[in-house]
């Protein structure tokens, strides 16, 4: 999975965002030749099944696009069931401190394993005791699923999953920009992103992306995670905002929606139709 490498290496990747709960949709989207698309989970009726069934379609269409599932919150039962279908990456929403950022990644890894022969034996059977190197225990629960080849080479996955899969942060509120520096340097956190519309929302300004506190938000937080190595990545939903984040200084991008571009498509045919008559 290279989207976690993309991200660290400073590649500037870019992708599409599904909102529709289709794997036509996301499949349709991969042929775009995106780095990755966004399966929405939060503000979507998308369920367990629709999303492996997207992440199938996705690695169907033909090239390298990956895929990205935003979830809708850090509650462990369901991330696993997310990290089981085998994305490259998840997101979540509304993290607003580093103790929210360790708990995304805490509920995105095992208990940590001690090797077979190791002489930590007794250590092994006080799994509840140990944490890994960063300091996590791990809330993800073991059973073999699509991401491990439904249990195929579960021990491999078990010990190295975490490895691949790339965990990003959204900033979305005052609070949270205030802490971007200290929720990116959390371990385990590979990316911010920030959410324009809530966060504008939040400070009162809803879709006001020329006023100057969101601007500063905006630069606050990308200078804070930057400093810490850690990209910064928001949602473009027009030419005009993709020149303005790049502008702005963002380091990866999420270059149109599913939805608005269907949207976009009707309206430009209707115009151009209404204009022959």
């Amino acid at each position: 999975m290279d989207l976690k490498r993309k991200l660290a290496e400073g590649d500037r990747p870019v992708g599409g965002w599904c909102a529709l709960p289709s794997p036509g949709a996301a499949e349709a989207l991969a042929t775009a030749d995106f780095d990755f698309v966004t399966i929405d989970t939060e503000h979507s009726p998308a369920t367990t099944e629709s999303v492996e069934n997207m992440l199938r379609a996705v690695e169907a269409a033909p090239g390298d696009t990956e895929a990205l599932v935003r979830v809708a919150d850090v509650e462990p039962a369901r991330i696993k069931r997310v990290l089981d279908a085998g994305p490259s990456a998840i997101m979540a929403p509304q993290i607003n401190s580093p103790a929210a950022a360790r708990e995304l990644v805490e509920a995105c890894r095992y208990p940590p394993q001690v090797a077979s022969g190791s002489g930590d034996e007794e250590a092994s059977a006080e799994s509840s005791n140990r944490v890994d190197s960063d300091g996590y225990r791990g809330q993800r629960g073991v059973a073999g699923s699509r991401a491990s080849d439904f249990g195929r080479r579960l021990d491999e996955y078990l010990r190295t999953g975490a490895d691949d899969v790339a965990v990003i942060a959204q900033i979305e509120t005052p609070r949270a920009v205030e802490s971007a520096g200290e929720i990116a340097a959390v371990p385990g956190i590979d990316a911010l992103f920030v959410g324009p519309a809530d966060l504008s929302a939040s400070l009162g300004r809803f879709g006001e992306y020329d006023d100057p506190e969101f601007t500063d938000a905006i630069g606050e937080t990308i200078a804070a995670a930057n400093d810490e190595g850690v990209p910064v990545g928001t949602l473009a939903t027009s030419d005009e905002l993709v020149d303005r984040w790049v502008e702005a200084g963002y380091d990866y991008l999420i270059a149109g929606t599913d939805t608005g571009f269907l949207s976009a498509g009707a309206d430009r045919a209707i115009e151009r139709y209404e204009g022959q008559l």
